[in-house]
């Protein structure tokens, strides 16, 4: 087994892969500036790339700098996340948006610390921001990175377990070049490393230029590191979505609260069972005409499995007088969807319900 290369040796070996095979095209390595990299280090968080260059071109289009985020209402902020999930993310970047418009008059912080008091931003994403957008030697450790870096060096568990994200950290920080000249491309290199040749699953260990020194390589399985969170049996949730369509082609959405799955998204009202529907219809003496139960789905979230009994319910006309008081519903036409945020099953139900308003529309 080789010995792992000293620091320098280690830096100059990724550099020199990362000229000749990185990437330097994406969307938010142009124009370089602190908010297009907190932006995308944001959005790549569990997403892949491909998933995330739309999302990243659509965003930068809408909200070109930190204060028109700042400006915007929150639901046009979780419109444009819909479907990239993890919601909490969208609601972060508002956040500190707000908090970079009104504390630093509009300008990212240039200091680790400040940019780790911002909402969502860790110490691995102030990271890149210092070194991508400031030239500063600041250490990153996101998925690739501990990927790279476990099995280079055979570091044994879960990098959930505090020791173990310790140790890859303090490795993360050795071989982290301390030039300004290099802090962008060697933090740009770690990420693609990982994300294009010691990859997950099936490691392109031919074309990794830290092969030769690599001791899970010379174990012989690299797939083993680094260690898998242990496996844990989902708990199961069930539920019912109310979907109450008028004769305007509109159906009753509500905003969920800020806090809990799906901060802030707008969906069905929901229900434990049919009975409280029914008692829900009494209550707002709603006049059912037609009542049709669609095949349930489920989603699932990282710590439980939602199964959801879509149940679809025509009113005889629009209620009046209902809990639109609160402000905290609406009506949302089907022919002319609103810029809201909504939850992935939420949308893919509202596309299903707008499917016989396109068909006529086609007809006519």
């Amino acid at each position: 087994m080789g010995l792992v290369l000293r620091a320098a040796d280690f830096s100059q070996t990724v550099l020199r892969w990362f000229a000749q095979h990185g990437r330097k095209n994406l969307p938010w390595q142009q124009a370089i500036n602190a908010y297009r990299v907190w932006v995308s280090e944001i959005m790549l968080q569990q997403t892949q790339v491909t998933t995330v260059i739309p999302y990243f071109q659509r965003f930068m289009q809408r909200f070109p700098d930190v204060t028109s985020l700042a400006s915007a209402p929150l639901d046009d902020v979780l419109h444009l996340w819909t479907g990239l999930g993890y919601y909490a993310r969208a609601r972060n970047l508002h956040r500190a948006a707000q908090i970079v418009a009104s504390k630093f008059q509009g300008e990212f912080p240039t200091d680790l610390d400040s940019l780790q008091g911002l909402p969502g931003i860790g110490r691995s994403t102030a990271g890149a921001i210092m070194s991508i957008a400031y030239k500063q030697p600041h250490a990153i450790l996101d998925g690739n990175v501990k990927r790279v870096l476990a099995r280079y060096h055979a570091v044994a568990g879960w990098p959930g377990k505090t020791n173990v994200h310790q140790q890859l950290w303090e490795i993360a920080e050795r071989y982290t070049p301390q030039q300004a000249k290099h802090s962008a491309d060697y933090t740009q290199a770690m990420m693609d490393l990982g994300a294009m040749v010691c990859t997950r699953s099936k490691p392109k260990c031919e074309q990794c230029p830290l092969q030769a020194n690599c001791r899970a390589h010379a174990q012989g399985e690299p797939e083993l590191y680094p260690g898998k969170k242990p496996k844990q049996s989902l708990p199961s949730k069930h539920t019912l979505f109310m979907m109450l369509c008028n004769d305007n082609n509109e159906v009753l959405l509500e905003q969920r609260p800020q806090a809990g799955i799906w901060g802030g998204l707008w969906s069905f009202p929901e229900f434990d069972n049919k009975e409280a529907i029914t008692t829900y219809c009494h209550k707002y003496k709603l006049t059912i005409t037609e009542q049709e139960s669609w095949a349930p789905m489920r989603h699932t979230f990282s710590h439980f499995h939602l199964h959801i009994q879509p149940i679809k319910l025509i009113v005889a006309a629009k209620p009046r007088n209902m809990v639109m008081a609160s402000g905290a519903t609406i009506w949302y036409n089907l022919a002319k969807p609103a810029n809201k945020g909504l939850a992935t099953p939420v949308k893919r139900l509202l596309q299903q319900l707008a499917q016989p308003i396109d068909q006529l529309e086609k007809q006519t």
